[in-house]
């Protein structure tokens, strides 16, 4: 058969599962050059499933246009695997070509979102010589979807989907080439040599000014001290605290009066409050709340937990898992999810409970997605004995989250009583379950801790233990964990669910931000302050919002692509015409911040020996690293280090031996914490193979 329709894919995975679905598993698979792609006939027609690896084209410069000056805004598509380090894809983007050039009709079935619509369309235009083609629409990758995406594909592209995604590669590029050249041209031109590559974005600038702003917040954060009463009691056999009605006494002799005023007295009950409160089923998880949740339940990164659901994603368990939407529609078929989960075991009792109701109605959000509904898991049953520790604990987090969606309201109680200590009034508090509602379809993600009292009546009289005076301090601010900025990110309308965690790795690798519990470096420190001082608006939220909504105005097709442009142009340029005026003073400024920043990496503490500081040093001879003493020659204390990886000094002291911890970071490998003391007995088993049967 001649003129084959091609479907193009985004990823090897999906190739693989649509071509599966399509031929109803009577494809045949082709290889070339360690690529797949497929073969099969249906309803009279040949028809070739081949697929990218993301990205086929990126943005680039046009060489030798100016050199490396700004501002630029001479860009072209190049091939992804001319860049550095995305070697990879070459074999991908060659077989593609070779296989379009075979047909004339083309369907994309990427991703259905701005990214994936992106994808199939720059390998449309710049490998098939076209500008429009069929579109296959899906949220999940389970046959029966991918069926229906087939039987009613698109007749064409949706190019305000693919307006939008192109406005945004062209937007973050100018301003990420710009300001990268701008700042370190600054610092090159002021310190000839020692200076280094630094950059921000169109995003990442907005976002690290948030997180300077809560760091400068808790620097300044000075303590209070306050006073805490608790008032132990014992009650039919059973020990309960009271707590002083006032949480905090600012004053240490007033404390101290009141101890002495309820000494050797007992406790009256005063008064008993009941109160009964409904608590509803949490909503869907759209990308953000997913992330969230799995940062707070297992410590994965964003970046991680993306990962893992594109992974479960790729394999049918899960639907797409980029999406604003908390909503899930009927026509994703209820019934039929919750009798496929019904067959894994440990969710048969769950899913047969709901299965029972009379009516499913989900417990829904306020945010929708044009493209995609909610997370989901689809009804396609994974192999769980197959999935990796990080899989299933993912797969069961959005299990348990689709399950709860459609529970009832859990119904609990308060109980509050108020005790009169010689005229003293303290309180204590209890909590019950009354009726657990969704907390059981949900756990063990849902806090379940309960403060059951005993029997109290007004008037009863109650023994006093002992009173416990607690010394406490004012806390600063929290900083922002991995989860709650990708919240607050979204809440300031600043990136999108797709690109936010990825502006916050970036921010990790340029090393502008450190820590789980997120606080901004040395380094990260002085560019946002220098950019503060001599060009706000590359750290303007409004600028990056404002953007923001013209790309929505794009994609609903109320602006033109090429207006949205020309004035990022023209607002670039003026912010780059202030930078190039204070050029040196912002290379000074930059250089000083960055040699401070280098000496904070490289500071690990305090020399047991001599007083002096430890830090990491470079030899000059062997070009190897090691710990050695600020005070050298005078003070000849070292210690060896790892080759290997990126070095963090965690700045506290080993529990074991008192010296200073590090943790190492490895490539495509877990990090690891040990002191820089080679003789600590937590090392004594180092190197040792560990017993098989134990």
């Amino acid at each position: 058969m001649k003129d084959p329709v091609i479907i193009i894919t985004e990823k090897p995975d999906a190739a693989r599962r649509i071509a599966d679905a399509l031929s109803n598993g009577k494809k045949e698979t082709k290889e070339e050059n360690g690529v797949n792609w497929y073969k099969f006939k249906k309803d009279g027609k040949l028809f070739i499933v081949t697929c990218a690896v993301g990205h086929l084209f990126v943005l680039d410069t046009i060489k030798n246009r100016g050199g490396w000056t700004y501002p630029t805004f001479d860009v072209q598509w190049i091939p992804t695997h001319s860049k550095k380090g995305h070697e990879f894809s070459q074999k991908y983007f060659e077989v593609v070509e070779k296989l379009v050039k075979l047909g004339k009709d083309f369907i994309i079935a990427t991703d259905y979102d701005t990214e994936g619509s992106v994808i199939g369309f720059n390998i449309l235009r710049f490998l098939c010589n076209k500008k429009n083609a069929k579109r296959m629409k899906f949220s999940t990758l389970t046959k029966d979807e991918l069926l229906t995406s087939f039987e009613n594909v698109s007749p064409k592209l949706d190019f305000g989907q693919i307006e939008a995604g192109l406005t945004r590669h062209y937007l973050d590029f100018y301003w990420g080439i710009n300001l990268t050249r701008a700042l370190t041209l600054a610092m090159k031109n002021y310190a000839k040599r020692g200076f280094s590559i630094l950059s921000t974005g169109r995003v990442q600038g907005p976002t690290l000014a948030m997180l300077w702003e809560k760091e400068q917040k808790i620097r300044r954060f000075k303590p209070t001290p306050f006073w805490q009463l608790e008032l132990h009691l014992k009650v039919n056999g059973k020990k309960i605290i009271a707590h002083y009605e006032k949480d905090r006494i600012l004053k240490k002799e007033i404390a101290d009066k009141i101890i002495k005023g309820i000494k050797n007295k007992d406790a009256i009950v005063k008064n008993i409050k009941k109160r009964k409160y409904k608590q509803s089923p949490p909503v869907p998880f759209n990308t953000t709340d997913m992330q969230a949740e799995a940062y707070a339940q297992f410590k994965y990164s964003p970046r991680q937990t993306m990962s893992i659901a594109e992974s479960l994603y790729q394999a049918g368990i899960i639907s797409y898992p980029r999406s604003s939407s908390q909503k899930l529609p009927p026509k994703i078929n209820y019934v039929k999810i919750l009798k496929a989960i019904a067959k894994i075991p440990k969710y048969k009792k769950l899913a047969e409970e709901l299965l029972s109701k009379e009516k499913l109605i989900p417990k829904e959000g306020k945010k929708t997605d044009p493209a995609h509904p909610a997370i989901y898991p689809t009804w396609e049953i994974p192999k769980l004995e197959k999935l990796t520790p990080q899989q299933k604990k993912l797969y069961d987090l959005v299990v348990r989250r689709f399950l709860s969606v459609f529970a009832d309201v859990a119904l609990k109680e308060s109980i509050t009583v108020a005790l009169d200590v010689n005229g003293n009034k303290f309180l204590v508090s209890g909590k019950r379950t009354i009726e657990p509602g969704w907390t059981k379809f949900y756990s063990p993600y849902t806090s379940t801790e309960e403060q059951i009292l005993p029997e109290l009546k007004v008037g009863q009289k109650l023994k006093v233990i002992k009173v416990e005076l607690l010394s406490k301090q004012t806390q600063p601010p929290g900083r922002y964990s991995q989860g709650s900025i990708l919240k607050e990110m979204e809440k300031r309308n600043l990136g999108t669910k797709a690109t936010r965690y990825e502006i916050l790795q970036t921010l990790y690798d340029r090393r502008y931000i450190i820590g789980k519990s997120i606080q901004v470096t040395k380094l990260g420190e002085t560019v946002t302050k220098v950019l503060k001082e001599f060009c706000p608006r590359i750290l303007s939220e409004e600028l990056t919002r404002k953007f923001e909504n013209e790309m929505e105005l794009v994609f609903n097709k109320k602006k033109k692509r090429d207006e949205v442009l020309e004035e990022a142009k023209k607002i670039l340029t003026e912010i780059l015409k202030d930078f190039k005026k204070n050029e040196k003073k912002i290379g000074r400024k930059l250089l000083k911040g960055l040699l401070e920043a280098r000496k904070d990496e490289n500071r690990i503490g305090v020399c047991p020996k001599c007083g002096g500081e430890l830090r990491i040093i470079y030899s000059k001879s062997t070009h190897k690293r090691f710990v050695g003493c600020s005070n050298y020659p005078k003070c000849h204390n070292a210690y060896p280090l790892p080759q290997v990886g990126k070095i963090t000094p965690l700045h506290k002291p080993c529990p074991i031996c008192g010296l200073p911890m590090i943790q190492v970071w490895r490539k495509g490998k877990r990090p690891f914490r040990m002191c820089i003391n080679p003789k600590c007995k937590s090392k004594e088993n180092w190197g040792k193979k560990k017993d098989s049967k134990k």
